[in-house]
């Protein structure tokens, strides 16, 4: 049975009022840093495709749970999750490591944090990489108000803000048969079902698709979750429209090179207007959907480290 620890060795690193559980690579390559964030309901093990791939090519990899998952701290306060506090933890995470600056690669909720990071200190991000979530434009609306004019009281975001503790009770109860029934890839097209689809995903007796991860990987998502919960996790839901008041005074442009990857098999839609707030963005795509990394994990690095090649050229 694999277990994270087979992984990396994990280290606890005081950051920013919390402690973070962090895994790292190739300390041999120090000067040379790349952290990578993972996404909702993920863990630092998202990333064991390609942590082997960047310490072979010269990096010195970083790999944080972020707060509320994993062993890394979980506060019990909703506000604690805003975007404030999920950057000012990787801000201190460089200084533990003595890093001006790195490469930053987020995934998910992961990417959107990283955004969030390059938008608050800029001086702080060398370069980034997301998947799958695209730079969000702050509209007129707060987020989680516009997504329930569209979207509906049952969408899971609104769901999250609207009925808190609800979904956060049931996906503990059922983490095994939540996780394994949404870490699937080649998922019929369906119409939408009635209902929460989070709740929905927590409930059913039959996963759709083919399985991501073997069950031995899964079972290291399944015995994390069971151990911390989902609500630290759901509390950064419970913060976008926190965030979209945060963010109100910042210069929306990211001006840093930025790659970013899509799965064009992803529920989460490409964004049209990408090189208006990222103009130094280059796009690739792949035949996946959205657990980008673990469905392609060989394009996915392939794609990071043919981009940061040309970028050291450049």
């Amino acid at each position: 049975m694999h277990t994270p620890t087979d992984f990396l060795k994990p280290t606890l690193v005081p950051v920013n009022g919390v402690e973070l559980e962090v895994f790292e690579a190739g300390r041999q390559n120090a000067g040379n840093p790349i952290i990578l964030c993972h996404g909702w309901p993920e863990h630092a093990f998202s990333w064991r495709h390609q942590v082997p791939a960047l310490v072979a090519a010269g990096y010195h990899v970083i790999v944080p749970n972020q707060r509320g998952y994993g062993n890394s701290s979980r506060p019990d306060e909703v506000t604690e999750y805003d975007i404030e506090h999920l950057t000012g933890d990787l801000v201190a995470l460089l200084d533990h490591y003595g890093y001006q600056n790195a490469i930053f690669v987020g995934h998910d909720w992961g990417a959107a944090v990283v955004w969030g990071l390059t938008l608050l200190h800029p001086g702080r991000v060398n370069k980034v990489i997301n998947l799958s979530l695209p730079y969000q434009e702050r509209g007129e609306t707060p987020w989680i108000e516009f997504l329930e004019l569209v979207l509906g009281s049952d969408y899971y975001f609104v769901h999250f803000n609207r009925q808190p503790g609800v979904a956060d009770a049931i996906l503990d109860q059922n983490a095994f048969r939540f996780l394994r029934n949404l870490y699937r890839k080649n998922v019929p097209l369906r119409a939408p079902e009635p209902g929460m689809a989070m709740i929905n995903l927590a409930t059913a007796e039959t996963p759709l698709g083919e399985p991501v991860m073997s069950d031995s990987d899964l079972d290291v998502y399944v015995s994390a979750f069971e151990k911390a919960g989902f609500t630290g996790g759901i509390n950064w839901y419970r913060n976008l429209d926190r965030n979209w008041s945060l963010l109100a005074n910042v210069d929306p442009i990211i001006h840093q090179p930025t790659l970013m990857i899509y799965g064009d098999r992803d529920v989460i839609p490409k964004s049209e207007n990408l090189a208006d707030f990222v103009p130094n963005v280059d796009v690739v795509s792949l035949d996946c959907g959205h657990w980008i990394q673990e469905e392609n994990p060989e394009e996915t690095n392939q794609a990071i480290l043919t981009w940061l090649a040309q970028q050291s050229i450049a």
